[in-house]
């Protein structure tokens, strides 16, 4: 149940391009954003920091960063993010067959070894952030 009740994404035209941003990238707009237009202010950085995290350019691919998103969410039992998550990986190209074996990452064909290294961290830093270890950052220096 919710405290407070989303606004209707028309209540602030000033976040119309945020919000038009979301769309793009889930086919809809979160109802937390919704809430949040309260504060416009935090929209805007909502949306800049998820812009920065996930903009295509960078080593690590943007459908694979949606599924490493997703798997840590999943980690942390976040059934919200699971949900978000989950479609923006879809919408971002990642293959069905690829987030039914999610959990199995460390043995499926379907995941490179650098993928797999990712995995370790995401699943790390998803139970418990101060569980990504030395080990795993060496890893992950290898690979990325």
């Amino acid at each position: 149940m919710a405290f407070l009740e989303p606004l209707s994404p028309d209540a602030t035209p000033e976040l119309a391009e945020t919000f038009d941003h979301f769309r793009e990238i889930l086919g809809f707009v979160p109802n937390s954003l919704l809430t949040m237009q309260r504060r416009p202010a935090m929209v805007r950085a909502f949306g800049e920091l998820t812009e920065a995290v996930m903009a295509p350019s960078g080593a690590v691919d943007p459908g694979f960063k949606r599924l490493l998103a997703h798997f840590a969410s999943r980690a942390s039992g976040c059934q919200y993010c699971q949900a978000h998550s989950l479609v923006a990986a879809g919408i971002s190209g990642i293959a069905t067959a690829k987030l039914d074996a999610i959990w199995e990452y460390r043995t499926s064909e379907l995941y490179s070894d650098a993928e797999r290294v990712a995995l370790d961290f995401a699943l790390a830093a998803g139970s418990v952030p101060n569980g990504v270890d030395a080990e795993i950052m060496a890893a992950l220096k290898q690979h990325w």
